[in-house]
Parts: structure tokens; sequence; C-alpha cells
């Protein structure tokens, strides 16, 4: 063999080794067999929310209204609208939302500024407006519901649709019924309602395009329930 023909042959080889996948590196490499991998939802559960929640949720419940907070001290957070087909349940809607403008609390109390955390049945609905076309009781008066007049523009449309979350509350009567069966300390009067862009004294707000689709959607024989709080919280 010639040194030409020597030097052909080591060029030839080190072009095959380059040329040969390296399974230690590159994206197949880095999906070792010690990789880890992105979690598969399951269908059967609400994404996003614990055992400890999720337990809470009755078993007859076909329609669940998420309230996921950004932050514990935060007033930003995302409706999403849940509904059971079979064992699976799937997203019927999603909105930007508004909870209390101090965020989220585990031990609420009247004028903390926080949204209780929890899962809450869904019961009664009410406001200015007339019934947009709801399942549930709806309770129309515009008294009742009409903002206080030291309240600005802003506000003035808060209450317009209202729809009652069963906290200290007695179901079944009317949302703007003040009894409060824990006591007045405990708060109370806390509602889904039309969103003013800025969080709320404890209620939840969105638009009031959201307001009519939940309207219309939430039925009391799907046993509609709310669970809220802040994401860290409710994962849990």
């Amino acid at each position: 063999m010639t040194v030409a023909a020597a030097a052909l042959g080591t060029l030839l080889a080190t072009l095959s080794a380059c040329a040969t996948p390296d399974p230690t590196h590159g994206a197949q490499g880095a999906r070792g067999r010690n990789a880890p991998t992105a979690a598969t939802p399951d269908p059967t559960r609400i994404p996003g929310v614990g055992d400890r929640l999720y337990r809470r949720i009755p078993a007859g419940s076909r329609q669940v209204v998420a309230v996921y907070g950004e932050r514990r001290d935060s007033a930003v957070s995302r409706v999403v609208l849940y509904t059971r087909q079979g064992a699976q349940w799937r997203t019927a809607g999603s909105w930007p939302a508004h909870n209390g403008r101090g965020g989220w609390t585990t031990h609420h109390h009247e004028g903390d500024q926080r949204s209780p955390v929890g899962v809450f049945t869904l019961t009664d609905a009410g406001g200015v407006l007339a019934d947009p076309g709801t399942r549930l009781p709806y309770d129309q008066d515009e008294g009742a519901y009409a903002p206080p007049a030291e309240w600005d523009e802003a506000h003035q449309h808060d209450f317009d649709y209202v729809i009652a979350i069963d906290y200290n509350r007695v179901r079944g009567t009317p949302p703007r019924d003040a009894t409060r069966p824990w006591g007045t300390d405990k708060g109370g009067g806390i509602w889904l309602h039309m969103d003013h862009r800025s969080g709320t004294s404890a209620c939840v707000s969105v638009s009031r395009k959201a307001m009519e689709v939940l309207l219309r959607t939430l039925d009391p024989a799907g046993h509609p329930v709310v669970v809220m709080g802040d994401r860290a919280t409710l994962a849990a």
C-alpha cells in the first residue's frame, strides 16, 4: 500500500466515525431513558386541581367553573368552564378574569379584599338585566342589584348579571339574600359578576359575553360548582 492510499483510508475512517450518530449527544441523546418526559393530561381530571380539592367536587357534578388565580396576592385570574362527557372533562369556554384585589385566602373574613379558596356550589342567579336564558333560578331586580350611587362609572354594570357563589349563604335563595349562616365576620355576597377590569372586594368578575355563556350553560341538573383559588393552592 502506498503512503497516499494509507492516508486516504485514514481519512475515510474518520469521516465515517463523524457521520455515525453518538447516542449520548443531540436531540435523541437528550431523550435518553433517564430524561424527563412531559406528563400527558388526564382527561378524567380538572387540569391544575390537586387531590385535596378535587375530592370535594360532587360525584354527580357535570359542570365545573374553575377560577385559576395567577398568584396568591394577585387580582388577575382566568375562568375556565368544564363540562363532563362520560368520564372526561372538556373545555367549554375560557376567559380572563379578576378576583379579590388582595388575592386569595383559605380563611376569608369580611373586608379582607381576598377571594375564598375552595369548592362551592352554584345554584342561583340574578341581576339588573332580564334573564338571558339560564336554567338556574333567576332573580331580576333593578333596584336590588343596582350599584351604590357613590360607585364610579366603571362599576355601574358590575351586577347586570350575577351568579351567587355558595359561600356563607343559603342555597336556593336569590343572590341578594344577605343571610350569613356562618356569621357576618366570615363575609358573604360573593358572586360571579361583570368585570370592571380590576380587582374586586372578593367576587370573581368576567366579561359580559362570559357571563352570558355561563348563565346559558349552567344547569341545576348538572350540579354545577366553582373550584377557585390561586394556581399553587389549587394544585396542592
